[in-house]
């Protein structure tokens, strides 16, 4: 209702009745400002701030401040609405400074006696391509063909394209087709502006008049002897308010994740193994997990090989098992197996790859503990990255995060293992979670692990397990009687879902809410 009637309110002088000359901007108060709204809204139901800043030669900015501090105290209520208008570009303000445009320019340079296309173009020069289309459409030259020569039909020409640009500017209305002219000459377009429409509210007529702000001055000179005060009103101060966080730096969400994680093994008693070696020989990557050398997994189409330096000899010391792993792969060894039953080759355990998994730092972390005269059990885990040579779509990449953890001791079971997973997965705030046998080379039995989403019946693969094989431990120098139960996962996929992260590279963007992120401490799944 209010929005149908602008246009039609009419800002008088209070005292003369007439309309007020414009007051030159900065040459009023703020406080002048907010009498003037009152006084106005006095005589009339409304006001458009935007309209009002225009009859009296406001600026509109000092004006929506004004109007702020008014609403602050509820003399007025404020109704905020948004209104697209058009606009000058910084073309069509030139031409409209100028006070003619170009085709009208172009008219007038035509002499009376007519002039050649020829000598035309030279003198509009760069304008004559868009100065010229609108004279001929417009009909206010002629072109003798024989003669090439161009003369004027009429005396005078109005000068259309002027008036459109004098018509936004003074916020009146065009035709869609001139409006898309205009565009495709680039002279104009559109702007969104807050249309701010003031009311009385419910404290319109009570003195506003109050001290935002108490100094020591101020105190001495409203308070009487006995302590009173005696000066006007104060502005209520809300004293429990907080000041404003500054945040000085956040951790991206898969780091917050990868935090949690860390924190809730540690809790649980695992230790942590140094993952800093990016680089493995595929013999611990791959042929001390008992993998076979003609494994697909160890294709160039599945794992980054290195080309300098593209190998790595095995140092003396691991000869001997070197020697028992050979032997393993090959016949079984002293393990009970009948081994893969292919010849077993040096210089395929020798190339160096980017790690494909981080089972790699978990072979070596066994071996030394083999080593030790004392065995006893222990709990381990890792988190870091892996690399993979996998097409990037909008859930994989080339790299990702693997969460890893094996608990070595004597006569370990099955149960032990879902007991651990069930375990660090209701701490990691998902407590439901199923198991499906699996195939892995190095492990047997093996689980696939899946864990429901609360609040919903979809149940997702969120990692996998097994009892490291004998083919496995024993070539290392582990009893028989010693067993390793490991589980993994990867860390991308649980940080996605936290978050509502859909795509793999809204993750690693730049576009990641951190923000939101330090806002939110506490990583479960559940919450």
């Amino acid at each position: 209702m209010l929005l149908e009637l602008r246009g039609q309110v009419e800002y008088l002088d209070l005292e003369s009745g007439a309309k007020p000359a414009a007051v030159p901007t900065g040459s009023i108060s703020v406080q002048e400002i907010k009498k003037l709204i009152v006084s106005t809204l006095e005589h009339q139901d409304f006001i458009i701030s935007i309209e009002f800043a225009e009859a009296h030669g406001i600026d509109l900015e000092v004006l929506v401040g004004a109007q702020k501090s008014l609403e602050a105290f509820e003399v007025i209520i404020v109704e905020t609405t948004t209104e697209e208008r058009m606009v000058l570009s910084e073309e069509g303000e030139v031409i409209l400074n100028a006070g003619v445009s170009p085709e009208a320019a172009l008219f007038n340079k035509i002499p009376a006696e007519g002039i050649s296309m020829k000598d035309l173009k030279v003198l509009a020069g760069d304008t004559f391509k868009f100065a010229f289309p609108p004279l001929k459409k417009a009909k206010v030259v002629s072109l003798d063909k024989k003669t090439k020569m161009l003369t004027k039909s009429t005396e005078t020409m109005e000068d259309v394209l002027l008036n459109q640009l004098l018509t936004i500017q003074q916020n009146g209305a065009l035709s869609k087709n001139d409006i898309k002219a205009l565009k495709r000459r680039n002279l104009m377009g559109f702007k969104s502006f807050s249309i701010y429409t003031l009311q009385k509210g419910p404290k319109f007529g009570e003195d506003i008049n109050v001290l935002t702000a108490v100094t020591y001055e101020t105190a001495v000179k409203h308070t009487d002897k006995n302590g009173n005060w005696t000066g006007p009103a104060i502005k209520k101060m809300n004293l429990t308010a907080l000041p404003p966080q500054i945040l000085h730096g956040a951790l991206h969400p898969l780091m917050k994740v990868r935090s949690e994680f860390r924190n809730i093994l540690l809790f649980m008693g695992f230790e942590e193994m140094s993952t800093n070696r990016y680089v493995e020989s595929c013999f611990w990557n791959f042929d001390a997990l008992f993998q076979p050398q003609a494994h697909p997994a160890r294709d160039a189409h599945d794992t980054f090989f290195l080309q300098k330096p593209a190998t790595a000899p095995i140092p003396d010391p691991f000869s001997d098992y070197f020697d028992r792993v050979r032997q393993t792969h090959e016949n079984g060894w002293e393990t009970g197996s009948l081994g893969w039953r292919t010849p077993w080759k040096e210089s395929e355990a020798e190339k160096n790859i980017l790690r494909t998994h981080t089972t790699a730092i978990s072979s070596r972390t066994l071996y030394e503990i083999a080593q030790q005269p004392l065995l006893k059990p222990r709990k381990f885990f890792s988190i870091d990255r892996v690399f993979r040579n996998e097409s990037v779509d909008a859930t994989h990449l080339a790299e990702f995060h693997q969460v890893e953890g094996f608990i070595i001791g004597p006569n370990l079971t099955l149960g032990h293992l879902i007991g651990i997973i069930a375990e660090f997965f209701q701490r990691i705030g998902i407590p439901d979670v199923r198991f499906k046998p699996a195939y892995n080379p190095y492990t047997e039995p093996s689980m696939e692990i899946f864990g429901k989403k609360p609040g919903t019946d979809k149940w997702l693969e969120v990692g996998n397990s097994g009892v490291f094989r004998p083919e496995m431990l024993l070539p290392m120098g582990l009893p028989p009687n010693v067993n390793v139960i490991a589980w993994g996962l990867g860390l991308e996929r649980p940080t996605m879902i936290k978050y509502g992260i859909r795509k793999i590279k809204d993750l690693f963007g730049h576009e990641v809410d951190l923000a939101g992120v330090q806002n939110n401490p506490i990583c479960r799944f559940d919450q």
